[in-house]
């Protein structure tokens, strides 16, 4: 069932069934992105002796561990309506972010049961990094459906595995945009740790994810929100990573943790305004990963989320993520297999077509110290203003998580 490399068993979760998660024709959130996806991994020999996981189907009573039953008749009656916007539907369906498609319940279900799969591969041992791209649809609500988000598959998966034996769990959400939902479903629990990296919520919906969110009651201190204002770079955005991520992690001490690894951040991303490369998004997944070896015994869930160029950015970033979840991680460089591009050629300009795994972006960075934002030394403005939301951030929760927030080595 799981790939073993480099010592590390790894489960993929896919099945082609997971392509039926469609809106309509010209939504944003296309499953090319996906098919594109697993093609070029498979081009690259990413996925080679890997054995597919079966996603199924969260059942309704999983499903409810979420969401609420009125919001499951909405979505399994909004499925038998014809596609597109219905005005006036309930639930934030029938919109223009969520229109209504044929068999939105079973499609959406089947979403939720990937991310439900690479949990119980995990919770059973047979794997230690279990891996999903279909999943991430973090801005699902208990009752409304959100952000081109049906059910809320990252929210349901660890609500289970709090039930199995998990009781400290951390949600790192690396998407462009704020990790709302999943935020939302666990704001009062102190047992899941929820950490968004996103675009300011001043400049980019859903303009939530503010330092000051840092979750209520015993809760207090395990919801953490770093926000980039647009046109931030690889190095930038690691800067603000490492500023905050590493000490966060180490000091809730999870046993398992669930990336969310929207790849919108991009710099062609239609959506959004930042400004990373898929050079950018590797070195976070990698990093992410050396993170769950170091603090919780290697045990990640990583699941997709947003990306919108469906060919210049997600098959690549996401073939990355594949490529470091299995252990043996694609460089940037690699040439992108003919056969793939030929495929793509038929989607873009000939012109637009990738030629390398890589942008050229540069993922060095200089580590974080308060002093730039805090003692007015002359520094570049875009790194005066990143070093300001990182102090922020800090300035709210580091102090909750007994870290000092001025003192850069927590």
């Amino acid at each position: 069932m799981a790939a073993i490399r480099d010592g590390v068993p790894a489960a993929v979760v896919w099945s082609p069934s997971l392509l039926e998660y469609r809106h309509s024709a010209e939504h944003p959130m296309s499953p090319r992105r996906l098919d594109l996806t697993m093609s070029l991994a498979t081009g690259l020999g990413v996925l080679d002796g890997v054995e597919m996981l079966d996603p199924g189907s969260a059942t309704d009573d999983e499903l409810l561990r979420v969401h609420t039953t009125r919001y499951l008749d909405a979505v399994k009656a909004a499925g038998d309506l014809p596609p597109g916007e219905h005005f006036g539907m309930s639930h934030g369906l029938g919109t223009a972010d969520n229109p209504t498609f044929p068999a939105m319940h079973e499609a959406s279900a089947a979403v939720a049961g990937g991310t439900l799969t690479a949990a119980r591969a995990i919770a059973s041992g047979a794997a230690t990094r279990a891996i999903s791209v279909a999943g991430g649809m973090h801005h699902a609500m208990p009752a409304a459906a959100a952000g081109f988000c049906v059910y809320n598959d990252a929210a349901v998966a660890i609500s289970w595995l709090l039930d199995n034996g998990y009781e400290r769990i951390a949600y790192v959400d690396i998407d462009v945009h704020h990790g709302d939902g999943v935020q939302t479903a666990f704001y009062e629990d102190p047992r899941v740790l929820t950490v968004s990296l996103h675009q300011h919520p001043a400049t980019l919906w859903p303009s939530t994810g503010w330092a000051s969110e840092t979750g209520v009651g015993r809760a207090e201190g395990t919801s953490v929100n770093l926000a980039f204002l647009p046109a931030v770079t690889d190095e930038l955005w690691l800067r603000g990573f490492h500023a905050v991520v590493p000490g966060v992690l180490r000091a809730f001490e999870p046993q398992i943790i669930v990336l969310q690894a929207g790849c919108d951040s991009h710099r062609e991303d239609p959506l959004a305004d930042l400004s990373l490369t898929v050079d950018g998004h590797r070195a976070s997944y990698l990093e992410m990963i050396a993170l769950a070896d170091e603090i919780c015994e290697g045990r990640i869930i990583a699941i997709g989320g947003g990306g919108y160029e469906l060919v210049r950015v997600v098959p690549r970033s996401w073939t990355h993520l594949l490529s470091a979840m299995l252990g043996d991680p694609v460089h940037p460089s690699t040439p992108v297999p003919d056969e793939w591009k030929a495929v793509a050629s038929r989607l873009t300009v000939p012109d637009r077509v990738p030629q390398s795994m890589g942008d050229g972006g540069d993922v060095t960075y200089t580590a974080w110290e308060p002093a730039g934002a805090d003692r007015g030394v002359e520094i570049d403005r875009s790194l005066a203003r990143l070093d300001q939301s990182i102090l922020d951030t800090r300035r709210s929760v580091y102090p909750l998580l007994g870290l000092d927030p001025d003192d850069p080595r927590d």
